[in-house]
């Protein structure tokens, strides 16, 4: 009995390494379909409301949440990549859907603030209080949440979305880019004509920025697309509310505007998808040929007669030129159930990628093993 229990044993181990193995039955969750030689597993589950995700240097992931109001730290003690230990640093927040570190800081944006916990390490156990680092953001709470991230600059990217599904308002931080420094001054619009971004990274070669938008709704099931964006400068214009996707002109307010002043995108992304999160790849772990290339976490449509997304896909690039896009990790959804809806992409140091789920309240490693 020993002896089969070890050939047993043995044969698993030589199954999970041999060539090509990662087929869909290897995978902790076997429902999703990834690329050969990938595999996903859980790295946290009973996350309530898990969205974005900020990795120290130390490997505690940060958390936020949008409707449970609460940020957590994740704490894989053992190093086994699943993570044993939570805690709840903050709770009873306005939508705390951002998060972001700098210098053992971290920031956390809410609808109208951006906070900060200083030296949070230091403090993870202690109830740690905050600062407020600037509270002037508008409070309208439609689109109202926000992604943050600290760019090659050294400053804080802070979105206000629409405060609507299509309107045109006379506050222009709203469908914008904002960026500030760390203190919160200097704050001034970097891109205008963003629906809803919430997410965005820049190119790890050239410094530029990509982010995701959001579509307009109520038009039908098949326009306008999601987007992907890129801004290599200050003070462009992505279109909204007068034009969506390349050419779509909004029957509202299209007329308005000289549309051939817009930046159109980079890459129309499936409608209403809802592109969420997105993270250039520059890790070890993955095959040579997604070094550099985009992944985008699409929360899938809410409105849409039938669903669509609810996957991770992969933007491959040549320079600064899309040349496809394709789903990645795929199985979320079956015909019109729904087990999952990603949120947002961290890179590990190993090179694998968490993916945060907002639905099914976990947080998922993806592997690759040849």
């Amino acid at each position: 009995m020993k002896l089969s229990g070890t050939i047993k044993i043995l044969f698993g181990i030589l199954f999970t390494i041999s060539i090509g193995c990662s087929s869909q039955d290897d995978n902790d969750n076997p429902q999703i379909k990834l690329p050969p030689g990938f595999r996903i597993s859980i790295y946290a589950d009973n996350i309530p409301n898990a969205r974005s995700m900020e990795l120290s240097e130390s490997g505690i992931l940060f958390v936020s949440t949008r409707t449970a109001g609460n940020v957590y730290a994740l704490i894989d003690n053992n190093n086994d990549f699943k993570v044993d230990e939570v805690i709840t640093i903050a709770s009873g927040l306005d939508m705390p859907n951002g998060v972001a570190l700098k210098d053992g800081d971290l920031y956390v944006a809410e609808v109208s603030r951006v906070i900060k916990f200083p030296q949070i390490e230091k403090n993870l156990r202690n109830n740690p209080t905050y600062i407020v680092v600037r509270d002037d953001f508008p409070t309208a709470r439609s689109h109202g949440w926000k992604f943050i991230k600290f760019g090659p600059d050294g400053k804080l990217y802070v979105p206000v979305g629409a405060p609507c599904n299509i309107c045109l308002s006379e506050d222009q931080r709203f469908a914008s880019i904002m960026r500030m420094n760390p203190d919160g001054s200097e704050l001034e619009i970097f891109a205008h004509g963003v629906r809803n971004t919430v997410g965005f990274d820049w190119h790890p070669i050239t410094n530029e920025l990509w982010f995701t938008d959001n579509g307009r709704d109520m038009l039908g099931d098949d326009i306008p697309p999601d987007e992907l964006n890129h801004a290599p400068v200050k003070g462009l214009h992505f279109g909204y509310p007068f034009l969506h996707g390349k050419n779509i002109l909004d029957p509202e307010f299209g007329s308005q505007a000289d549309t051939s002043l817009y930046t159109k995108p980079a890459q129309e992304l499936g409608p209403h998808v809802a592109a969420l999160g997105m993270e250039f790849y520059t890790g070890q772990m993955f095959p040579e040929e997604y070094r550099n290339q985009i992944f985008i976490a699409e929360h899938g449509s809410w409105n849409r007669s039938k669903k669509i997304g609810y996957r991770v896909s992969l933007v491959r690039l040549k320079g600064n030129n899309v040349v496809s896009y394709e789903p990645f990790a795929e199985g979320w959804l079956k015909g019109e159930t729904v087990s999952g809806r990603p949120v947002d992409i961290e890179q590990m140091p190993d090179g694998s990628l968490l993916v945060s789920d907002d639905f099914a309240n976990v947080i998922y490693r993806i592997t690759y093993q040849q």
